[in-house]
């Protein structure tokens, strides 16, 4: 009898030490995240007040800013037109005969403009430049950390903010508007001539359903949502790169990890906010 009881009691202990273990982990890696969102607003505070200074455009800064453009908007242009020009053909091509079919053409402008221009082109845009730039930043940050080539632009009295952040910052902001909206109007020039195989529509009957179509106001949240998606892709993975260890070179995949999974979830969060205020 008395062995059983220990065994219960040590059985109890131990689901105890267990859901102590469970209850630790859960406020570490709340308090982590917490930290990291304080943090990251904070730095995001002081690149958007360096954003307003004349001293963060220095030649430096501004060859930073080129280099990385070049690397984030042109490089990805055969690729980015290819998948736009597919997108518009097949998307174009099923949405509309749909609607033909249905009786639907007055939400013909609807769909264009208020669907694809404001939710997919910038959906599309950000997570290519997710996937191809956000990781290699964050790589890139966590090298320089863990190689202390970061420290090393300290004792210069190198600003990282102006040299690093800001540059990237301005690049990624950038180069989102500009492929989103060139994504855009390859979409729109691509249904111009589906909306004439089907409907049979002219130039100036498209054009015409396409300004009726159009809202200031979602252009506005649009072009706002856009340089959001470009500041905190950019952004996010260089908090993340920051964060590495300068003991530990495998603390540079598993930042690049982290950053690919807090852009996804800013990605989401930015997307419902945009679609909430959108619709109040």
């Amino acid at each position: 009898m008395a062995n059983v009881i220990d065994k219960i009691q040590t059985i109890s202990r131990i689901e105890t030490i267990a859901r102590i273990k469970t209850i630790e982990r859960v406020g570490k890696g709340t308090y982590k995240n917490f930290r990291f969102f304080r943090n990251t607003v904070f730095l995001a505070f002081h690149i958007i007040t360096h954003l307003f200074k004349r001293k963060s455009y220095n030649n430096a800064s501004w060859m930073v800013f080129i280099h990385q453009f070049y690397y984030t908007a042109i490089q990805v242009l055969p690729l980015f037109i290819f998948m736009a020009v597919i997108f518009g053909t097949i998307v174009n091509g099923m949405a509309f005969q749909v609607i033909k079919n249905l009786g639907l053409t007055d939400y013909l402008g609807s769909l264009l403009m208020g669907f694809i221009v404001t939710e997919i082109a910038p959906f599309v845009t950000v997570l290519l430049i997710a996937l191809r730039s956000s990781s290699a930043i964050n790589a890139e940050i966590a090298v320089m950390k863990v190689n202390r080539e970061l420290e090393t632009l300290n004792i210069f009295n190198i600003d990282l903010i102006t040299y690093l952040l800001v540059p990237r910052i301005l690049s990624g902001m950038l180069s989102m508007v500009l492929l989103s909206s060139l994504f855009s109007i390859l979409v729109l020039a691509i249904g111009l001539f589906v909306s004439s195989a089907i409907f049979g529509m002219g130039i100036d009957d498209y054009i015409g359903v396409l300004l009726h179509s159009t809202s200031l106001q979602d252009i506005i949240i649009t072009l706002l949502k856009c340089g959001t998606f470009g500041f905190f892709i950019i952004l996010i993975p260089i908090r993340c790169g920051l964060n590495a260890s300068e003991e530990d070179l495998t603390s540079i995949p598993k930042s690049v990890l982290i950053g690919m999974v807090r852009i996804f979830l800013a990605i989401v969060f930015i997307e419902v906010l945009s679609l909430t205020i959108r619709f109040i």
